[in-house]
């Protein structure tokens, strides 16, 4: 039996990269995203992913809410199988200075792209414990590491996952269950490559191998922490940055 994969934010450009290189890699994938999404989007996506020759379900969820987590998993788990690789992918943006960032802007990024990260692990991990054998990724950034102007929300989220990692993965370590993280650079998702031309021309200017990185180059890592034979790595960040910025 395949082992299964959830990938939150599973229907964005960098989850549908995810969902497809695990089920490459003969996981069966199960996209997971927000719960506001319409049914037609849903649709959709399913359909391109048949047309691809892939049979990926898609649950729904409000991963700000420790609850609905509770509920989409214990759905997935009764209808797909035992959860054995989770894939901390969720997060939004609401990029201000800091002057001007709102509560509501602050507590919105806290919500989607940390406390999600507990919301979803505590749901599995102690089932992978049991089994002796799981694979936690948690999706961070590069301005994690260095920081950006305007994203004092989004940073700290991102930074807050490296300890988040670090210490659960000494928890686990002796029980199979590896936990690992992964700092994307600038990726040409569909939002990436929305920005306006002249200012995507700037941002490229500053990456190194001079090119946006491709989603996946992503999902190729994640596929890389999650396989059978990466047990012995545990506790570690990947930058995937084309050089934009070196630790």
């Amino acid at each position: 039996m395949s082992k299964v994969a959830i990938v939150t934010g599973g229907l964005g450009g960098l989850g549908t990269a995810m969902c497809k290189a695990l089920m490459e890699q003969g996981r069966q994938a199960v996209a997971m995203d927000y719960n506001g999404l319409s049914q037609d989007v849903v649709d959709k996506w399913k359909a391109d992913r048949k047309a691809e020759g892939l049979d990926i379900p898609v649950y729904l969820a409000d991963v700000t809410s420790f609850e609905s987590c509770a509920e989409a998993v214990k759905k997935i788990e009764a209808e797909v199988g035992p959860i054995e690789i989770l894939v901390n992918n969720a997060g939004i943006t609401r990029d201000a200075m800091f002057h001007k960032m709102t509560a509501e802007q602050w507590h919105a990024v806290m919500n989607t792209n940390l406390n999600s990260i507990f919301n979803m692990t505590k749901q599995v991990y102690d089932k992978m414990i049991e089994r002796g054998w799981g694979r936690i990724v948690n999706i961070s950034s590069v301005n994690g590491i260095k920081g950006q102007a305007g994203q004092s929300n989004y940073s700290a989220t991102k930074s807050a996952i490296y300890g988040f990692t670090k210490s659960l993965a000494q928890e686990c370590a002796k029980k199979g269950v590896t936990v690992n993280s992964i700092s994307p650079g600038y990726i040409g998702t569909e939002m990436v490559r929305a920005i306006r031309e002249d200012v995507l021309a700037k941002i490229v200017a500053t990456i190194p191998v001079g090119r946006l990185g491709e989603p996946s180059e992503i999902a190729r890592t994640v596929a890389f922490l999650t396989a059978d034979d990466a047990g012995f790595v545990t506790g570690e960040d990947i930058t995937v940055n084309g050089g934009l910025y070196f630790r």
